[in-house]
């Protein structure tokens, strides 16, 4: 490694030292695995360094960096970086791809490309910078497989892809939602989350699965979603057998048995285009102080890193959003006592200052190019943030582990300001993830990470496929009720056997809602229970359910569809039904704000003007968190499960059964129009929507309705803000 560090510490570059080190370069190609890694990593170096190579010097790296097969550089470069031969020049272009115009390969990401053109299906682990998401669009670009299904674990990810992909529309129908109906006349590219796989009805045949993220099937090193995950694989590959592609990052192995069993090849590469140099300041933290001290150092001397950094973009990793809220508000004070003026001026700024309130910390934060980025800010929200910050006009944002695990972005600089993940250590993994982030492929050839917490030991990460693996203890019964039968192993086989003494169409009804089987078992004998008393008024309504018909499904699913044990800023069944009620009366999030802002300000006597900004901050933190996890999630799947379980009994007892679906869709429309909720599904802010409702068509469809928007553009845009604008000429 001294080659990559004499490179990284020159100052200047001489011929002697360029020539030198290009010839040991030279002499390490022909050697070992790591002897080539050291030459990836010196070219990259150089590469960062180009213009101050000696032009004399330049041809015998443009050698090299076409032997290690960077012909993504080659092509950027091309005006400095030539080769000779006319061998040279048609091996370049055997890795320009079939389908993207204009794009070329990198040796590893061609050979990945070939296994995906092969009969093989493939599973994937390579570095955020390998260039894995571009195989994806080359797979749709290729349009060889007629009816794609992409899973991805956020939908800000598949708003993402959904942008990047619409491209293709001529060629395939974009489905993002389960009330879209698939089309017969061109191909189906559904992007969809694995609940919304699981909850969509009546798939055509299925020729392509693609699983971003795909480390999330694990039962041992991931979330509580890991289940539904599992079960939407089994249902689109079960039923259709299509080719599959899993991809994801720094992983070792897949569970034995996997690749035989499903003609699948694991590809692993640490092949990058970029590097990191890691900055180890955690030392200067000594442990046995309290986190409040520790903070107050760590704070002060990122304050100072990132005024050295100055219009360096910088990602700041925070344990929580609470963390990540109040770190970006203090290093905005930092600037303001600095007498730094601002910097930007937004559009997004004026729509909140409009919209939300001028004194939230974020209005203040944006002008000054510093932003934060959680899974509770509102969809458009986030999506601009990172948007803004992919276009450099932001140079900060403080995040949690949304940002590694649910967008798609990188910066020059990381700093991992805290050693956790929630309440819980960060694990290599975790931080491999993290550190993947620096560097950003065709645009910063080398990174950097600053790490104000110790690195955790380094481990090999195998990821089990649950229901290959089919532990006794760790299997749960969510997805042992997905597996076919004639693939049950014995160990599994008497509790698969006696899940199975369930009814089959009720057994039908628990598998298509993937949600907890003894939960929905609870759900059911409560209603087998109530269906011949006085409680039948509140399982059979429609419409819109009064209160204590709210209360009444709310309390069959607690403990049973969800708990309060996170809080999510609920605590219980009554609060949680008086803020949809809140909600559905005044189809705005930010009278819930107002309730906890005011509640908050009654409880303190005489409150300053900086407990009131505080607790105005901390007020729309929390009514953006309810709006995220409760209104858009957690709600419509409870009443979901629910509504299926009571239109089954009460179809067995000969009664008329209950519709809950128009309220569903409401809460999770934000309360607007059935086909203008496509619109909010694209980031499109839900105010926005409801200036345009009365502008258009209630006969229109939900395809017809962007065609329409698109058609009457400059109309329907006139009375708009710059920010409104801006998301629907991004979004559509």
């Amino acid at each position: 490694m001294d080659i990559i560090n004499d490179i990284r510490q020159a100052e200047e570059l001489t011929y002697d030292r360029s020539f030198a080190w290009a010839l040991q370069c030279g002499k390490l190609l022909t050697g070992s695995d790591s002897d080539r890694i050291v030459v990836r990593c010196a070219a990259i170096h150089i590469l960062d360094k180009w213009r101050y190579v000696p032009e004399e010097t330049k041809p015998i790296w443009a050698d090299i960096i076409e032997a290690i097969g960077f012909y993504p550089y080659i092509s950027k470069n091309a005006e400095s970086i030539h080769l000779d031969t006319l061998a040279d020049e048609i091996r370049q272009k055997s890795f320009l791809s079939d389908f993207l115009p204009n794009t070329y390969m990198h040796s590893k990401q061609k050979e990945l490309s070939d296994y995906l053109r092969s009969d093989k299906n493939v599973v994937a682990s390579a570095p955020t910078s390998f260039g894995k998401s571009l195989l994806i669009e080359e797979l749709v670009a290729s349009q060889e497989y007629r009816n794609i299904v992409i899973i991805q674990p956020t939908l800000a990810l598949l708003d993402e892809t959904r942008v990047k992909l619409k491209k293709y529309k001529t060629h395939y129908k974009i489905v993002v939602r389960t009330s879209q109906d698939h089309t017969p006349e061109k191909g189906d590219l559904f992007l969809l989350t694995a609940e919304r796989v699981m909850e969509y009805v009546d798939f055509p045949k299925i020729d392509l699965l693609i699983i971003d993220e795909f480390y999330k099937m694990s039962l041992r090193c991931t979330d509580n979603r890991a289940d539904i995950l599992n079960n939407a694989f089994l249902k689109i590959y079960d039923t259709f057998n299509p080719k599959f592609y899993l991809l994801g990052p720094n992983i070792d192995g897949i569970t034995e048995g996997f690749e035989e069993r499903y003609n699948a090849i694991f590809f692993k590469s640490d092949y990058s285009l970029v590097d990191c140099n890691v900055i180890d300041l955690s030392n200067d933290y000594p442990q046995n102080q309290t986190q409040r001290t520790i903070d107050k150092q760590k704070m002060s001397n990122l304050c100072k890193l990132l005024d050295e950094l100055n219009d360096s973009q910088t990602l700041v990793y925070c344990a929580t959003p609470a963390r990540a809220r109040r770190f970006a508000k203090e290093y905005y004070e930092h600037l303001v006592s600095s007498n730094i003026l601002p910097k930007t001026n937004l559009p997004i700024i004026e729509w909140i200052e409009k919209n939300i309130s001028r004194h939230w910390c974020l209005a203040k934060e944006l002008k000054y190019g510093i932003a934060i980025h959680d899974g509770s800010l509102q969809k458009h929200i986030g999506a601009s943030i990172i948007q803004y910050f992919n276009q450099r006009h932001l140079r900060c944002v403080f995040c949690t582990s949304t940002i590694i695990e649910g967008v798609n972005t990188s910066a020059k600089n990381i700093v991992l300001f805290d050693g956790k993940k929630g309440g819980k250590e960060i694990d290599f993994f975790d931080y491999s993830n993290i550190k993947g982030r620096s560097g950003r492929l065709m645009e910063h050839y080398v990174g950097n990470i600053y790490n104000f917490a110790p690195i955790p030991s380094e481990d090999s990460i195998v990821i089990d496929i649950p229901f290959v693996e089919q532990d006794k203890e760790l299997l749960p019964n969510e997805i042992l009720i997905n597996i076919r039968q004639k693939d049950v192993q014995t160990q599994v086989v008497d509790r698969y056997n006696k899940l199975y003494e369930i009814q089959n169409e009720l057994m039908d009804i628990i598998k298509r809602n993937g949600t907890n089987v003894n939960g929905q078992m609870n759900i059911y004998y409560a209603l087998e229970r109530d269906i011949s008393t006085s409680q039948y008024a509140n399982i059979a309504w429609a419409q819109m359910p009064n209160w204590d018909k709210l209360i009444y499904v709310l309390e069959l699913a607690e403990n049973n569809a969800f708990n309060f044990e996170g809080r999510h800023g609920v605590v219980s069944v009554r609060q949680l039904a008086r803020y949809i009620d809140m909600y559905r009366k005044n189809k705005n999030i930010l009278h819930i704000v107002g309730n906890i802002y005011h509640s908050k300000v009654k409880a303190v006597k005489s409150a300053t003007q900086e407990q009131k900004i505080k607790y105005l901050d901390d007020a729309i933190e929390t009514g953006f968190h309810i709006y995220r996890h409760w209104f858009q999630f957690t709600v419509p799947k409870a009443f979901r499960v629910v509504d299926s379980l009571q239109r089954y009994v009460c179809e067995n007892h000969g009664k008329r059964a209950g519709s809950y679906s128009y309220f569903v869709q409401q809460l999770e429309n934000d309360f607007i129009r059935e086909e203008l909720s496509i619109l909010v599904e694209y980031g499109i802010p839900s105010d926005t929507v409801r200036n345009l409702m009365e502008q258009i068509p209630e006969t229109l469809s939900e395809d017809d309705v962007i065609q329409y928007i698109q058609a009457n553009k400059e109309r329907l845009f006139a009375p708009l803000m710059q920010y409104e604008r801006d998301r629907l000429e991004h979004c559509l």
